[in-house]
């Protein structure tokens, strides 16, 4: 009897073999589109990144016609909306910031509702995806600085807006890090699939503690 003769070996489907309903693909291989809490995330902080631009523009709009209106979120000399968006850090590029926001939170609208459908996006999709939430928290945390320290007000729509980029920030950061799009060591990577709550809970804290000891006296006055 030949070799050829002999009956072939068909791979058994266990949780090890290719194409088994248990299998665990190779990093980098998932879907992270069909990751329905992810894109939940992504809808729920572009849309209320999109509600804090949208209401500041009308706000600032408002402002142009009438130099004496006052927002309805200027609220007392600390939570005073009406300075903010005087300020010439209001408009850095020579237009009213929020109208960064109106395009960037859309953006990230859409990505959200994309993931939520099914859309698959590559990696150096969720890489550029990264940077830009890392321009936009690196630009939030100028704008944080300049409002506290030079502005010396807030603004509640900028804080809502603050808040939801730093949640998508740190929120995509992980998620490119657990897909292996990103390439970390191991210890950051297995914090970041095990706690990836934690560094935007530490973040926003940060911006918490900064803000009540900024205005320590004023809070309990």
């Amino acid at each position: 009897m030949s070799t050829t003769d002999l009956p072939r070996r068909v791979p058994r489907q266990g949780a090890g073999a290719p194409g088994a309903a248990g299998a665990t693909p190779p990093e980098g291989t998932h879907r992270p589109e069909g990751d329905r809490w992810f894109g939940l995330l992504l809808v729920l902080t572009g849309a209320a990144g999109l509600v804090a631009a949208w209401v500041i523009t009308l706000d600032k709009l408002k402002l142009l016609q009438d130099p004496h209106y006052t927002p309805g979120c200027s609220l007392n000399p600390v939570v005073a909306c009406g300075s903010i968006m005087k300020s010439a850090q209001a408009s850095v590029f020579g237009f009213p910031n929020p109208l960064i926001g109106l395009v960037a939170y859309a953006v990230v609208t859409g990505a959200g509702v994309g993931v939520l459908a099914g859309a698959r996006f590559p990696r150096w999709y969720w890489l550029t995806f990264n940077a830009g939430a890392g321009l936009g928290v690196a630009f939030c945390t100028w704008l944080q600085f300049q409002s506290l320290y030079r502005v010396n007000a807030l603004c509640l729509w900028c804080c809502l807006a603050w808040t939801a980029t730093t949640l998508l920030f740190w929120y995509v950061t992980s998620h490119t890090v657990r897909r292996g799009f990103l390439p970390v060591p191991r210890g950051p990577r297995v914090f970041l699939h095990e706690f990836p709550w934690a560094a935007p809970v530490l973040h926003l804290g940060t911006i918490g503690m900064l803000v009540l000891t900024r205005w320590w006296d004023f809070w309990t006055s």
